[in-house]
C-alpha cells in the first residue's frame, strides 16, 4: 500500500498535470486522477505517478474512488482537490447544471475528505488538504453563476474542515484567476483578460505549483485562502 501519498484530483492537464509532475519529481509519491484519457496521463505514468480514472460527477463515482483509496493507500501526506469544470455552463441556467457543479466541486471533496481522515492522520508529518477554488468566489460572475456558487461552497468547506481536522491536518484554499490561455483564445481576448489584473501578465501553472509547495512547507497556516489573481480584486 502507498504511504504518505499525495493525491491530486483532475491531474491530467494544465495546472493539475504541472503540479503532479513537480511533486513526483521532488520525491513525493503522487496519485493522480483523471476523468477521461488524455495525453497528460502518459506523461504522468512515465514519471512514475500512479494514475487512477475517476468520475466525480456522480456519487457512485466518488465512492468508487474512495474504495480504491481504502484498498491501495495506507497514509496520505496531502490531498489536493483540483478536479473542476467551468466550461459546462456556457449560458445554461437550470437545476441540473447546479447539481452537476455542486457534485464535482462540493460533494466529491466533502465525501473524500471525511472518508480519508484516518489516512491523513496516519501520515508521518502533518498532512494537508488543499482546495483549488477560484478568485470569483468573492466577486461572483453573471456568466458562470452555478460554477461560482459551487466554488464558494468549497471555499467554505475549507473553514469547516480546518476546524474539524485540527491539529493533525491543515486545510487551506488556493483561489486563482485565469492562469493559462487555451490555444484557441484569440489575441483580443488575451489582451482584454490581462488588462483585468493590475500585474497584466499570464502567470502559468507554476504559480499554483509554488503555492502548493509553500502550503506543504508551512507549519502554522490553516483555514486560509491564498488568492492568485494578479491583483484582480483591487483592479478598477
Amino acid at each position: 500500500m502507498l504511504e504518505n501519498a499525495v493525491i491530486i484530483t483532475g491531474a491530467a492537464q494544465r495546472v493539475g498535470l504541472a503540479l503532479a509532475l513537480h511533486l513526483q519529481h521532488n520525491g513525493f509519491q503522487v496519485v493522480a486522477t483523471y476523468r477521461s484519457p488524455r495525453k497528460g496521463v502518459e506523461q504522468l505514468q512515465a514519471a512514475g505517478v500512479t494514475c487512477v480514472q475517476a468520475d466525480f460527477s456522480s456519487t457512485q463515482g466518488v465512492k468508487t474512488f474512495i474504495n480504491w483509496i481504502d484498498d491501495k493507500v495506507k497514509s496520505i501526506r496531502a490531498l489536493v482537490h483540483n478536479a473542476s469544470d467551468w466550461c459546462a455552463e456556457k449560458g445554461r441556467i437550470d437545476a441540473e447544471l447546479l447539481k452537476y457543479m455542486m457534485q464535482i466541486h462540493v460533494e466529491a471533496p466533502y465525501l473524500i475528505n471525511l472518508s480519508v481522515e484516518d489516512k491523513l492522520v496516519a501520515a508521518s508529518e502533518t498532512a494537508d488538504i488543499i482546495h483549488i477554488t477560484d478568485y470569483t468566489v468573492e466577486k461572483g460572475s453573471d456568466k458562470h453563476i452555478a460554477y461560482c456558487a459551487s466554488k464558494a461552497a468549497l471555499d467554505n468547506l475549507t473553514l469547516s474542515f480546518a476546524k474539524k481536522f485540527a491539529p493533525k491536518v491543515k486545510v487551506n484554499t488556493i483561489a486563482p484567476s485565469l492562469l493559462m490561455f487555451n490555444q484557441d483564445d484569440d489575441e483580443a481576448y488575451r489582451v482584454k483578460t490581462l488588462k483585468k489584473s493590475v500585474l497584466g501578465i499570464e502567470p502559468g501553472a507554476q504559480e499554483v505549483v509554488e503555492a502548493v509547495a509553500f502550503i506543504l512547507k508551512s507549519n502554522y497556516m490553516t483555514g486560509r485562502q491564498l488568492k492568485l489573481d494578479g491583483g484582480r480584486h483591487i483592479a478598477f
